[in-house]
């Protein structure tokens, strides 16, 4: 396991090197100059060859990014273009905002949706099932821009008991997460309904039933532990995505979290914060994901056995 853990740990420098790589690429090729956003449109010729010659934009694409690569590895992402300050001072200040909201999230997909799941599945075929489908089709389709200016429409303009947007007291997470949320739960409890509904057709099932347990006792120490396996792999690319995906809700409900930060950057072609921000979500997905094959370990030994094969 160990052997396997370092494995999965050292996996993650050349996926960093090809993120570096394919963001490079793309704010490589498209529109708009860094020194002109910087500059302004009344920057002459001169000034703008000179900030791009101290920019290192003059450089070819590949000298510009093995010279990036060298610097990650000293640990230097360089300085923000707008504000010519170290990238990381403000995304580390952001990034609690973003993270907080991405906990919550996650918590609340797991309070409605892993039980949604488990009685949908126990009650299968019933109107309890039918409308947990039905309800999780229809906000798995809904955008979650759409949904988060219904809910700001409904609890801040015509309730008035939730803010609008900005970051003034812990009730502006209200809404952002349930935005979040409503879709990660219903996506949750599909995928617990039908992870539920196959263990539930197991061997050992049937044997722990004919033995006389009791349906809850079948249900929670033997169905529920197997079924949440690949629930488990499902949390942990919902927390990767809520962390990444954050941007849209960060800026309906004008969150200042690493998000909106992004966003700016993008729009304004900040290509070391644009980095600095990628390279951070990719080193937290990596983690996940390995903390994510950790639990499930945990939660089923036999899986250990797998792992030493790996190794």
């Amino acid at each position: 396991m160990l052997r396997y853990i370092a494995g999965r740990i050292l996996l993650i420098i050349p996926t960093l090197a090809l993120v570096i790589f394919i963001i490079f690429f793309i704010l490589n090729i498209t529109p708009g100059e860094p020194a002109i956003i910087i500059l302004g449109p009344n920057a002459t010729p001169e000034q703008i060859v000179e900030l791009e010659r101290e920019l290192g934009l003059d450089r070819p694409f590949m000298e510009r990014y093995f010279r990036y690569l060298v610097n990650v590895t000293r640990l230097d992402f360089g300085y923000s273009y707008r504000n010519r300050m170290p990238v990381f001072s403000e995304i580390f200040a952001r990034f609690p905002i973003t993270l907080n909201l991405a906990l919550l999230s996650v918590a609340a997909s797991m309070i409605i949706g892993i039980p949604v799941g488990i009685i949908s599945a126990i009650k299968r075929y019933s109107a309890m099932d039918y409308s947990v489908t039905v309800t999780a089709l229809f906000m798995a389709s809904v955008p979650p821009f759409f949904l988060g200016l219904v809910l700001i429409l409904i609890f801040s303009l015509w309730l008035r008991i939730l803010p609008t947007s900005g970051l003034a007291s812990p009730l502006s997470y209200i809404l952002p997460v349930i935005t979040m949320a409503l879709p990660s739960s219903a996506l949750l409890a599909r995928m617990t309904r039908t992870s539920m509904l196959e263990t539930m057709r197991q061997d050992y099932i049937r044997t722990a039933k004919a033995k006389g347990a009791s349906s809850l006792r079948v249900i929670m120490k033997h169905a529920l532990r197997a079924a949440l396996l690949p629930v488990m792999i499902v949390l942990g690319f919902n927390f990767a995505a809520q962390l990444g995906g954050s941007v849209i809700i960060e800026t309906v409900f004008g969150l200042p979290g690493l998000g909106s930060h992004i966003l700016r950057a993008i729009r304004m072609k900040d290509t070391p914060v644009i980095m600095a921000s990628a390279i951070l979500l990719a080193v937290i997905f990596k983690i996940i994901m390995l903390i994510v094959d950790i639990v499930q370990v945990a939660i089923d030994p036999r899986l250990m056995a797998r792992f030493k094969r790996r190794g």
